[in-house]
């Protein structure tokens, strides 16, 4: 299965340096998205309810202190497939042009990292798992545009 250090690479080659929170945002709306389209995860990485959002810990080791991500030392973008790629491409082609801060509030306004985050105070440090049917469930529920 890819990794989310494949992912991480794939979405920088196509869009280039960005923040590291935004890269985390990508990662997470890529692998929710494949949840729902093509009904089975991106990558199989965990993805975390941390204060500013979804995050992947495995990532977050790579890119760790850096405010700006420009490449990524791990990883190969090759190991996606044509379906991942399109997947991952639809999600760039929706968020990829927001800022990281944008990301950032919508993934708090929506239900996977809320419920994820019961239970701990806006500034506390957590690791709760956002589960992969709570974003097939969320992200399928929402209406099509």
């Amino acid at each position: 299965m890819t990794t989310a250090n494949d992912v991480a690479a794939y979405i920088l080659r196509k869009l280039g340096r960005m923040t590291a929170m935004k890269l985390q945002k990508l990662a997470y709306y890529s692998q929710a998205w494949s949840l729902v389209w093509d009904e089975r995860p991106l990558f199989r990485d965990r993805v975390e309810a941390w204060v500013n959002g979804p995050v992947v810990p495995n990532l977050y080791a790579v890119h760790r202190g850096l405010f700006d991500v420009k490449s990524w030392p791990k990883g190969n973008p090759e190991n996606l497939s044509n379906v991942q790629r399109e997947t991952v491409d639809a999600v760039l082609e929706f968020y990829g042009d927001k800022s990281s801060q944008w990301l950032s509030e919508l993934t708090h306004s929506e239900d996977p990292w809320k419920d994820a985050r019961q239970g701990l105070s806006p500034m506390q440090r957590g690791g709760n798992e956002i589960t992969h049917a709570s974003m097939a469930e969320y992200y399928g529920s929402l209406p099509r545009t």
